[in-house]
């Protein structure tokens, strides 16, 4: 119970941080592509990354990881910690796992947001 604070404050600054940049780069750059989501999939890959290696090298923090990775990227984007549990698992050899785990992902979580959207559809308003 004691990381849920820094999880709870990193979580809110982060999906505040996703919801300003998604409107800043709408208004720039219109709705005919996403290039917001893909944008902050791409940042938050790139932080969580940099957040690995700095705490991985510095012997950081719990607090410092569950604020910073669980909390602030969580909620600007969960690609990331995806992003960084690929690489967890490519970087044990299990390369099959890793792929499979990406696989299922996309396609699964594709497939399934377009069966709740049918589902939806069916249900009278």
């Amino acid at each position: 119970m004691n990381g849920l604070f820094p999880v709870m404050v990193g979580g809110a600054i982060g999906a505040g941080a996703r919801h300003l940049i998604g409107q800043i780069m709408l208004a720039r750059l219109g709705p005919g592509f996403p290039w917001w989501t893909l944008s902050i999939n791409i940042l938050g890959s790139l932080l969580m990354g940099l957040l690995i290696g700095w705490l991985a090298r510095s012997g950081g923090s719990d607090t410092a990881r569950l604020f910073f990775g669980v909390g602030i990227l969580g909620g600007f984007t969960t690609f990331s910690s995806f992003s960084m549990e690929f690489w967890s698992l490519f970087e044990r050899g299990q390369v099959a796992q890793a792929a499979a785990y990406v696989l299922a992902s996309v396609v699964i979580g594709i497939a399934v947001c377009g069966a709740g959207l049918l589902i939806m559809r069916q249900v009278p308003a």
